[in-house]
């Protein structure tokens, strides 16, 4: 099983990574850190995250507030955001198009 990021999720990581980049030393890798090992954790696990529908999947990160929203295509898992918990829910839908 492999994971793919579509390009927006991509770009909301590294929009991530330069703001926590930007508040403090280091804190921008870390926060690429806990994304990947939560990354990682979805791979091993995939069933075990909340559903938000029946093929939509949610698993938030530990230490910073974002999620890693993301669904199974086929035999690889698709993350379609690394959503900040404070946007508006669902607003990444449109991206299973």
């Amino acid at each position: 099983m492999s994971i793919r990021l579509l390009e927006p999720a991509q770009a909301e990581l590294d929009e991530a990574i330069s703001w926590y980049a930007e508040q403090a030393p280091g804190l921008g890798n870390a926060f690429l850190i806990e994304a990947l090992k939560t990354i990682q954790l979805i791979e091993n696990f995939p069933q075990a995250w909340h559903p938000l529908t029946p093929s939509i999947r949610r698993c938030r990160l530990r230490r910073f507030p974002y999620s890693v929203v993301y669904t199974q295509d086929g035999t690889d898992l698709l993350v379609l955001a690394i959503a900040h918990q404070h946007r508006k829910p669902g607003y990444w839908a449109h991206r299973l198009n």
